[in-house]
């Protein structure tokens, strides 16, 4: 029987032609095949930056380099579970083990000493970055409420852009029923571009949808 034959086989993870590439399950990416928009930057991206910017060497070309995402929890100070279980849905929505961020100066007034764990962060690079940014720009922004679109103009001067989201909920990893409290987090891609106007029109080229 058919099933039986089929049993144990690895799959194929063959692209179809009306598609840029195979999704991966989170967190265990397969070697050997390459995620939907890298294959799209590879193949629609660039072709059509050398046809923008026809005076430029290749290498000038903007790319994305890094993708790093946090947590800040202040009441980590009183609460470490709190960190704890941010920390958890943070490796669970980028699946891969976080950092620790701690406190670098003492604040009295927000009894924030020195040294002390506030947060979590994650730096995504190669295969994981880009299956996380489809994801973010695919599915998770068009589950925030009353989305309007992302904000054109939160870059940093260098070509880097940043991007709050309030509630951790729109992921899909992330079961609503089971989330003690809603938190946030901030995303910043990191690109090679040397002004914003190029890193934006690398962004909108991949999906990124800004607002108009």
């Amino acid at each position: 029987m058919a099933s039986e034959k089929n049993q144990g086989k690895k799959p194929s993870g063959k692209r179809s032609g009306s598609d840029y590439g195979v999704n991966v399950v989170r967190g265990s990416h397969v070697k050997g095949v390459t995620p939907r928009l890298m294959t799209k930057y590879s193949q629609v991206v660039l072709p059509e930056l050398k046809k923008r910017h026809p005076g430029r060497n290749v290498m000038e070309l903007p790319k994305i380099v890094k993708v790093v995402v946090n947590t800040c929890q202040g009441e980590a100070t009183q609460n470490i579970k709190v960190l704890e279980a941010a920390s958890a849905e943070l490796e669970l929505i980028t699946g891969q083990k976080a950092v620790v961020t701690r406190a670098k100066k003492s604040i009295s007034a927000f009894k924030l000493r020195a040294g002390v764990p506030i947060g979590a962060s994650v730096t995504l690079r190669r295969e994981r970055m880009y299956e996380f940014l489809d994801k973010l720009m695919s599915s998770a922004l068009a589950r925030v409420r009353d989305f309007r679109g992302v904000s054109p103009s939160s870059f940093d001067g260098r070509g880097n852009y940043s991007l709050g989201i309030r509630e951790q909920i729109i992921f899909p990893e992330i079961e609503a029923d089971k989330v003690d409290k809603v938190r946030g987090l901030s995303v910043t891609i990191v690109t090679s571009a040397k002004t914003d106007g190029d890193a934006r029109e690398l962004l909108a080229l991949l999906g990124m949808p800004f607002r108009n």
